[in-house]
């Protein structure tokens, strides 16, 4: 089936039919890619609003696909055909969690102000103690 074009119906039908046909497991493919469960099974259901976007997005269906023995581009690429918004999409982390926040609004969070103090604290005293 390697190569092979999948089933017909949706792309997580078709995907989720072809994993039953190979007696592969969900926990299997997370165990061995290291997606989450929850990301697989989101895949299986077109819920691509789980899944976290862009080039992440299209790296798990390229792993899962290799643990399918299905052409893994070819996967990506009828992946994209029903889901062409996926293409464009941003993306946040390949686990699955996003953060909409912009760049600024990220250093705004309290550890990295926090790092940010600390290591002003750290220069200004090493400039203190060099001046004596």
């Amino acid at each position: 089936m390697a190569g092979d074009h999948v089933v017909q119906g949706d792309f997580g039908s078709r995907m989720r039919r072809a994993r039953e046909q190979t007696c592969v497991s969900l926990r299997q493919i997370a165990e061995t890619t290291k997606i989450s469960m929850s990301a697989l099974e989101a895949l299986e259901r077109n819920d691509v609003s789980r899944l976290p976007g862009g080039i992440f997005s299209r790296a798990i269906v390229r792993s899962y696909a290799a643990e399918i023995h299905i052409d893994p581009e070819q996967a990506v690429r009828e992946f994209l055909a029903q889901f062409p918004h996926e293409s464009m999409a941003g993306g946040g982390s390949p686990h699955g969690s996003t953060d909409n926040r912009s760049a600024p609004a990220r250093w705004l969070h309290p550890r990295a102000m926090m790092l940010v103090v600390t290591i002003v604290m750290v220069a200004g005293a090493l400039l203190l103690w060099s001046l004596r």
